[in-house]
Formats: C-alpha cells, sequence, structure tokens
C-alpha cells in the first residue's frame, strides 16, 4: 500500500488571485458545514477555557500538588487522543450527527462533575471520571466534526474549510480568554469551570436544532468494481514508513503546544508581577487571536504551496520562537514569543489537517484522522510526565528561577521536527514517482 506523499511543488500562481478565488468559494458552504462548526467554535471555549486553568485548579483548588496537576492533565489530553484514535471510527459507523449529539453530551457530563469536584471532597475518583468523561467526548467530538467538513466540502472549498474550522475554534478561545479572567478573580477556578459547562449545555442545544435534519449520515463504503484486486491488511497506513515518519516526527514540536496549558500558568504566575500572573489568560489569548487571523489567510495564499514546504516554515517559526524566552521573565519577550509561537501554528496546522482528510476515503475520515493523532498522544502524554517536576526544579514557588534552562531544553526539543523534516524531505517526496 503507498498512501500520498506530501504534495509536490504545484507551478506558482497569484496569490491574490487565490485568496479572491477562496473568498467566492466560501459562499458556497451551507448549514452542514457551519452547524459544526458552530458547534466546534463554542467547544473550544469550553474546553480550552477549562484547560488553562487545569493545573491551577488540580493543584490550588483542590491541592493535589503541581506534579498530580501536571500528570491529571496529560492524562486528559493524552485520552483525548487515544479516543480519537479507537473510538474515531466509530464517527464512520454511526455518522456525525448521532456522534455529535453523544460526544457533547458526556463532555458535559464530565465538566459538572470537575465543577461539583470540591463539593464532593476533591477526591482522585471524581476528578478522573470527569476528566475521562471530558476527553472521551472531545476527541470523538474532533473526528466527527473533521468528517462533517469532509462531506460538506469538495475540491475547491476543503483548504478552506478546514482552515476555517481551525480558525473558528480557536476565536472560542479568544472569547473565552477575554472572560476567564475576571471570572477567576470574582470566583476562582471553579467559576471558571463552571462557565464552561454552561457553556457546553449552551452548544448541545444547538447542536440539536441547527445541524440538519438527514445530513451527517454514514457514508456507505463504495462498491468494489469488477477485477479490482482485494483491499488487505497490507493497506493499512500504518503500514507506510513514509506516512509513519510524516506524522511521529511532530512529536517534538507538538509538545511545545502541550507547554501551553501544562507550563505556562505556572510559568506566567510565578515568575512574573503579581498582575501580569492574574491575567495569563489574556496573554494565552493572543495566541487564538492570531490562528483566527492567520489561519484562513494562510490557507488562501499558500493554497498551491506543498504541505511539507509549509510544515518545515511552520515548525522551524514555532520551535526558534521560544529562544525568546531563554533570556528570562520579559513581558515583551513573552507576548513576542506567543504571537511568533502563533504566527508558526498558522502557517502549518490546518494544512495538515487537510492532508490527512483529503487522503483518507470518505468513510474512512474517522479512522486516519485517529491514526494521524497518534503522535499527538505521545507528545501530551510524555510531556505531562516531566512538566510539573521541570516546573519545580526551575521556577519553583518562592524559590531561585532558572526559567531561562528550562525554556532552552524545550526549544531543542521542538527543533527536533523541522530538523528531522528537512532531513526526510526527499526521501518524503520521492514517493510520489513510483505511487
Amino acid at each position: 500500500m503507498t498512501s500520498p506523499p506530501p504534495p509536490a511543488d504545484a507551478a506558482p500562481s497569484n496569490p491574490f488571485a487565490e485568496l479572491a478565488a477562496a473568498g467566492r468559494a466560501v459562499r458556497h458552504l451551507d448549514r452542514r458545514f457551519w452547524a459544526p462548526n458552530i458547534v466546534f467554535l463554542l467547544d473550544g471555549a469550553a474546553y480550552f477555557g477549562i484547560l488553562n486553568v487545569l493545573t491551577l485548579h488540580l493543584d490550588g483548588t483542590l491541592g493535589l500538588g503541581e506534579q498530580a496537576a501536571g500528570r491529571l492533565v496529560s492524562f486528559m489530553t493524552a485520552l483525548l487522543t487515544l479516543a480519537m484514535v479507537f473510538l474515531g471510527p466509530s464517527v464512520d459507523k454511526l455518522g456525525v450527527r448521532l456522534s455529535m449529539t453523544w460526544t457533547i453530551a458526556a463532555s458535559l457530563i464530565g465538566r459538572a462533575l470537575l465543577v461539583a469536584a470540591p463539593a464532593l471532597g476533591g477526591g482522585l475518583p471524581v476528578v478522573i471520571t470527569g476528566l475521562a468523561l471530558m476527553a472521551i467526548g472531545g476527541g470523538v467530538l474532533q473526528t466527527a466534526v473533521y468528517a462533517g467538513v469532509k462531506q460538506a466540502t469538495d475540491e475547491r472549498t476543503s483548504a478552506m474549510g478546514f482552515s476555517l474550522i481551525y480558525a473558528l475554534m480557536n476565536l472560542g478561545i479568544v472569547l473565552e480568554s477575554a472572560a476567564s479572567s475576571p471570572v477567576r478573580a470574582t470566583w476562582g477556578t471553579t467559576g471558571v469551570l463552571a462557565m464552561c459547562t454552561g457553556l457546553t449545555a449552551l452548544y448541545l442545544l444547538v447542536h440539536l436544532v441547527a445541524f440538519p435534519k438527514g445530513a451527517g449520515e454514514p457514508v456507505p463504503a463504495p462498491a468494489v468494481k469488477a477485477g479490482a484486486p482485494p483491499v488487505t491488511w497490507r493497506d493499512h497506513p500504518l503500514l507506510d514508513l513514509r506516512f509513519l515518519y510524516f506524522i511521529f516526527i511532530l512529536v517534538g514540536v507538538r509538545t511545545l503546544f502541550a507547554h501551553q496549558w501544562l507550563t505556562m500558568p505556572d510559568y506566567v504566575t510565578r515568575a512574573f508581577p503579581e498582575e501580569v500572573g492574574a491575567r495569563f489568560e489574556w496573554i494565552s489569548g493572543l495566541n487564538p487571536l492570531v490562528i483566527v487571523v492567520g489561519t484562513p489567510l494562510v490557507a488562501a495564499l499558500t493554497r498551491r504551496v506543498p504541505v511539507l514546504t509549509m510544515m518545515i516554515l511552520g515548525t522551524g517559526v514555532s520551535a526558534l520562537a521560544t529562544l525568546l524566552l531563554v533570556p528570562g521573565p520579559q513581558l515583551g519577550m513573552l507576548l513576542a514569543y506567543v504571537v511568533i509561537f502563533s504566527i508558526g501554528e498558522a502557517l502549518w496546522s490546518s494544512r495538515f489537517l487537510e492532508y490527512v482528510a483529503e487522503l483518507a476515503p470518505a468513510e474512512k475520515v474517522g479512522v486516519y484522522m485517529g491514526l494521524a493523532n497518534v503522535p499527538w498522544f505521545f507528545a501530551k502524554f510524555t510531556t505531562g510526565l516531566y512538566s510539573g517536576w521541570m516546573i519545580a526544579e526551575f521556577v519553583p514557588k518562592g524559590g531561585p528561577e532558572r526559567s531561562g534552562t528550562m525554556w532552552l531544553i524545550y526549544t531543542l526539543i521542538a527543533l527536533s521536527s523541522p530538523v528531522g523534516l528537512i532531513a526526510a524531505r526527499r526521501w518524503l517526496t520521492a514517493q510520489r514517482a513510483g505511487a
């Protein structure tokens, strides 16, 4: 089995013409596209709103300690990815609409348990159950929305569709980040979790009302043509070494994404003055703000640029941006880091999703999306194992700060992704000739 490599170089085109064409294509998107994307916008606000304060909630509000908090958050984010891998294929069988209904309900119950955890004694069984339901619901929901976008777009609208889904999710994060700091100042982290739980109930209602009747049904497998060779286990994408390398080489740079919620909250609240730490959500909110504006624009202007080129450029920008944190805590450098890191993310993340979805047959989007997120599981899981220790060692509570050393280590880990893509570029693209 040979899966397509990242696309080869295409003929250059007028970027302004590409932008205008993309804008015209968006007008053809209907409710099958917009209904799940409105849900995804609100889910981005609810999920990342909780994720932004979760280490602070588990450590400060529930008193579980910084290392336990890091591991529990890592457990949740890693389980979310595992849900995409092992439960994501269920979307292909249940259909988009029904899958979204059940997964939003699971997330709602999980978030309600986290809100109630202090009243229930803050015990680990309650916390772990809530985190598990959030993770399973969130993981399968992502797969369902991606499958819905695949069904609702065509060759003209695919690139813009997948950039919009990524941008809209981040728009939700921007809106929640603006509200999170004042809510946390008044009602603590439990108040933020309650706000996000209420938002989840709202978008469950939106989904039930707005999703078109009869849309989002399972896609039947195409009829096998007479004389066509049978599909065997050898056709599975996990047996394609180029596909595996292509997705696993991203583990290094993906650890930086995990540090946005595992490390950044404690880093900002401990290494900076209190007035900065009290508003760290606003600083984190710069990331989705850049994504909201940058991702659709980049997708329109670079539609014909090879995915691999965009990934090398984007992962390199994000990794090198972390060097701005090495000199030590400086607010200007922190803001510059968030903006430049986000520009790098805008360059490659949605194009990667587009590539995997386009690679997948329509009836197997859940399977392919799940497999493509296996490396994300490793990044989340392994980062959580050491992030709490690194914070305690390099940015302890009230102790000496050596945060620059911590960020230098994280930079070197992240650079393995663009360096690995550059080193294997010829091998990754050579498959096209023999495919």
